[in-house]
């Protein structure tokens, strides 16, 4: 490969020839501020933060899409770059709403730490007037006021997830980012995955805060509040005290959980491994009898509002399977109170999830059980988080407690459902046994593990072979279909995850300031919960003893009426 060699700061820069400044100057230790710029997503070169000096060269240079040359010397940090950077960030914050203390991403906003780096005390320029602010009740929040028309936001939706539901309109002083015919977000096409909330730089797009209705539940005495927790929360949550990325905080969480006054804390695993033993029958059941293939799981509310809207011809492929947040609430409601002696108007369940899709999918009618809620409320890690700190709680001393019995209970199964992948595992663990009619011990998966945007493997078991494919991110799922459409791939199980790299990189989760280690922290945390699958006692869903209670005295057998009545759901096609 040729190289080019060059110098940066005086530091004598060799590198492969097609390499951008800015590339280079991070190979070798040299920090380039930027904005706009995400590498692979978003590379448009229109902020001009990151702009260098190029010896001999006119003008200063966008150090983001600018190829080195031989021999040039490139100066990042001289008089005029730092002129310049300060000019443009009192540019950009003239045009922003700088209600800094009151705004969601205080302290973890991009614009903000440039600001303090580059000492902007004040703004020369007048401010003009605030766009409008929008979308204030839907799951994800938009506030254009706040909006420095990065771009990101509009590359990861329409490039990486396909949904194009927000867009950059009109131009010069007039530019937005909108939606199409500048309609409310959560009327048009967008799935809620909220990762245009994790990729914005400051606080343009936020989750709607249901904070403050799960303090009012937890200091109403009529109610009977417990809580779940996803299983990605509990290697995410700790980036909020400071903790390791990955670090499991599960303990900690629990007796925090506890101390804001939650009558029960249960796991959403136990209802993960409810929801393999539903879809794992459901897939035999369609392999064996000639049901409709492939089947496609419908955990993700996100990848199934994408699939409403752009893949009608897939909605029988759906799982009828409800997502384990919405199993867990039916039994909350109906087996729970039974088994507690507690009056099942009473209770009031909240959810802890990674994801911002999961609000709009208890708000669904399509979850609902006789006009009743299975769940009544979701926060995610990030709210979690806040209510802790508004609590006064020194979480990182707190000591380690286990769930409640009865819809605590889960499995290493329940648990890797946080990756991608991990419910295609989960499943498989449960169907080779139920097949081979044997305790079997090679259970790890490893070709469906892993980040490539689409995994494809060939699982032989029994005599029976399923084909499998597992899929991440939207776009990727868009790319799968369509190939399925044109017959060119044929599969009899899908597993698909709305968000890229599954749960543990949810729209919900810890905001990166540092967006280009959103790889390295996504594996991490990836490890953190392949690390508790192996560290638990019961790593296959059927071996729950809560599910084969639950079965025994409540739901007779996996796809029986009642589970049916409470387990399962229907989809429906948009526009």
């Amino acid at each position: 490969m040729d190289k080019i060699n060059l110098k940066i700061d005086g530091i004598q820069v060799s590198v492969p020839k097609g390499t951008t400044i800015l590339q280079a100057a991070k190979e070798y230790k040299v920090n380039i501020p930027t904005l706009c710029f995400m590498q692979g997503v978003h590379e448009p070169g229109s902020c001009r933060i990151c702009v260098v000096e190029v010896e001999g060269w006119r003008g200063l240079q966008p150090a983001c899409v600018t190829k080195v040359e031989e021999g040039i010397v490139v100066k990042t940090a001289g008089k005029l770059v730092r002129e310049t950077r300060k000019e443009l960030l009192e540019l950009i914050l003239a045009n922003h709403n700088r209600e800094c203390l009151s705004c969601a991403r205080n302290q973890k906003c991009e614009l903000q730490k440039l600001a303090e780096d580059f000492g902007v005390s004040s703004v020369s320029y007048e401010k003009k007037a605030a766009r409008a602010e929008m979308d204030e009740w839907g799951p994800i929040v938009r506030d254009s006021s706040k909006c420095i028309l990065c771009g990101r936001c509009v590359s990861i939706c329409s490039n990486t997830q396909k949904v194009n539901a927000i867009e950059i309109a009109q131009r010069g002083a007039h530019t937005t980012v909108t939606t199409p015919y500048e309609e409310a977000l959560s009327g048009r096409s967008c799935i809620n995955c909220g990762q245009c909330i994790k990729i914005c730089p400051v606080g343009a797009l936020q989750e709607r805060d249901d904070s403050d209705k799960v303090w009012s539940a937890l200091e109403d005495p009529e109610l009977h509040v417990v809580v779940q927790t996803a299983p990605a929360v509990r290697v995410a949550l700790g980036e909020e005290f400071g903790l390791p990325v990955g670090i499991n905080v599960r303990g900690k969480m629990v007796t925090a959980l506890r101390r804001l006054g939650f009558d029960k804390v249960f796991d959403t695993t136990f209802s993960a491994d409810l929801t393999i033993m539903e879809e794992g029958t459901e897939l035999l059941q369609r392999i064996q009898q000639g049901g409709k293939l492939p089947l496609i799981t419908s955990c993700s509310p996100g990848w199934v509002k994408f699939c409403e809207h752009n893949f009608t011809d897939f909605l029988d492929n759906l799982s009828s399977c409800k997502s384990p947040q919405q199993m867990f609430g039916a039994v909350a409601k109906s087996y729970y109170p039974q088994k507690a002696g507690l009056d099942p108007k009473k209770i009031f369940v909240v959810s802890v999830m990674p994801c911002t899709a999961k609000k709009y999918e208890a708000d669904r009618e399509e979850m609902m059980v006789q006009g009743r809620k299975d769940v009544d409320a979701v926060i995610t890690t990030r709210e979690l988080a806040k209510m802790i700190k508004q609590a006064g709680i020194n979480f990182n001393d707190l000591e380690d407690s286990e769930y409640d019995e009865l819809l605590g209970t889960s499995t290493g199964a329940g648990v890797i459902f946080a990756n991608t992948g991990g419910v295609m595992e989960a499943a498989l663990r449960t169907v080779a046994d139920i097949l081979t009619g044997q305790d079997l011990e090679a259970i790890e998966y490893s070709a469906v593990r892993g980040f490539e945007g689409i995994k494809e493997a060939t699982v032989h078991i029994d005599g029976l072979e399923i084909k499998a494919a597992v899929v991440h991110g939207t776009g990727n799922a868009a790319q799968l279909l369509d190939r399925i459409r044109e017959g060119t791939a044929n599969y009899h199980f899908i597993e698909v995850m709305g968000c890229p790299g599954g749960c543990i990189n949810g729209g919900g989760q810890p905001i990166l300031m540092d967006k280009s280690r959103t790889q390295e922290v996504n594996r991490l945390r990836a490890a953190g919960i392949y690390a508790l699958d192996r560290q638990a006692v019961k790593r296959k869903s059927h071996e729950n003893p809560e599910i084969k209670k639950i079965y025994e005295e409540y739901l007779e057998k996996p796809g029986s009426h009642r589970s049916h009545e409470l387990l399962h759901t229907h989809y429906v096609a948009r526009s």
